[in-house]
């Protein structure tokens, strides 16, 4: 049995320091919270009692009997879901991120997060990390990363595609950054010019500003369009420069319905895609990439405590951090 420090969410939003106790199985790993990434997702649980955190990094301190594939003094991360049935047909297929039984972040495991010093998870949903990504940069890849990633990886993205990246933010600076590497023409869309010159350095090939245009000029039109901002953009705009049979990806967590006109969608077949987390193997593909091609989040720290928990949420939901906050233990 282990004992640990964890950062719960409260009905009243406040995050509150307490203690969670775990037997590890045989087929289990105790992990040593390095750091925490803090995601939209953990805004959207600030008022559950639960134990907040789904981007978490550490090192492996302990092993069930049964692990084969995790030795200590590992660095590992986790993110979103935590374990599937492994037999139906969503998991046979690779897709065990849309297992009818999957355990996930606000639904299984309340007791444990990422906002914590320890955390005990299935060995088989948690990932190696090469020593070239450092642990800190590794945190936002374990849920932000991996959401953009899946996107370009399932929808088959090809180089001579055009790329379209709606917000430049926790999201959408990853985004940039994997759809360039993976050779395509990739066109930033912000408000304002603010980020035009970090979007370029990123990898964008094109920056465009959309307040105050009634039309948006881009030469040739896009193949996909990733929507990363947390409100809707004017369809009206965005449909005109699709290309005939591109695909759109609204990727980020809204309580508002999608409200998209259909006359453009039927005369240009496009498609609207949802898009879940990624499958174990994509996050195992994006881990790789992300170390191969030297790529990394911009990240601002803060102390693995309630305190730095809180300076983090806020300054998050305040929608004023650059791009993605991280805890620190």
């Amino acid at each position: 049995m282990v004992s640990f420090t964890v950062f719960r969410g409260s009905k009243e939003g406040s995050i509150v320091e307490g203690t969670t106790t775990r037997e590890i199985r045989e087929d289990e790993v105790l992990v040593k919270v390095t750091h925490s990434g803090v995601c939209g997702t953990d805004e959207h649980r600030r008022h559950t009692d639960m134990v907040l955190g789904h981007e978490g990094v550490g090192i492996i301190e302990d092993i069930g009997s049964a692990v084969k594939s995790h030795s200590i003094g590992e660095h590992v991360g986790w993110g979103y879901f935590h374990n599937s049935c492994g037999v139906c047909k969503q998991c046979l297929l690779g897709r065990d991120n849309l297992c009818a039984q999957v355990e996930k972040y606000g639904k299984s495991n309340l007791d444990q997060g990422s906002f914590g010093t320890y955390a005990v998870w299935k060995a088989s949903f948690v990932f190696k990390l090469p020593s070239t990504i450092s642990l800190e940069n590794a945190a936002p890849l374990m849920c932000g990363g991996a959401t953009v990633f899946h996107v370009l990886k399932s929808s088959n993205v090809k180089s001579s595609d055009r790329v379209g990246v709606v917000g430049i933010g926790g999201l959408g600076h990853l985004a940039i950054q994997y759809a360039a590497k993976m050779g395509c023409a990739v066109v930033a869309f912000s408000g304002t010019e603010d980020k035009k010159e970090e979007a370029m350095r990123l990898g964008a090939t094109q920056f465009v500003a959309t307040a105050g245009v009634e039309t948006l000029d881009i030469g040739e039109p896009l193949d996909h369009l990733l929507v990363t901002t947390s409100f809707q953009p004017d369809w009206d705009r965005f449909l005109a420069i699709m290309a005939p049979q591109g695909s759109i990806y609204p990727v980020t967590v809204s309580d508002h319905n999608l409200s998209i006109p259909p006359g453009v969608v039927i005369g240009k077949e496009l498609r609207i895609i949802g898009s879940l987390v990624a499958p174990r193997q994509v996050y195992r593909e994006m881990i790789d990439f992300t170390a191969l091609h030297n790529i990394k989040p911009i990240i601002e720290t803060f102390p693995m405590t309630a305190q730095g928990a809180t300076e983090a949420m806020d300054k998050l939901r305040a929608g004023k951090m650059r791009y993605r906050g991280v805890l620190a233990a």
